[in-house]
């Protein structure tokens, strides 16, 4: 009878592992000695990362522009 069950996994059980960088990286900035994660793909810290806006749909108002 035991060579007859089915055997099944639950959906999303499998899940892909994190990609992993290096390991003892440090920040891409000479003034900075922070290791940087195994698991952030910058070459830099949080401290020194270029700032990255979302994107924006739609169309800015005139109002935003001029607080600018």
């Amino acid at each position: 009878m035991a060579d007859t069950a089915i055997r099944a996994d639950r959906p999303g059980a499998r899940i892909r592992r994190p990609k992993q960088f290096a390991r003892g990286r440090v920040c891409a900035n000479p003034d900075c000695s922070t290791l940087v994660s195994r698991y952030n793909r910058a070459e830099s810290c949080y401290r020194h990362r270029s700032v990255v806006y979302p994107r924006i749909r739609g169309r800015f108002s005139e109002d935003y522009l001029a607080t600018e």
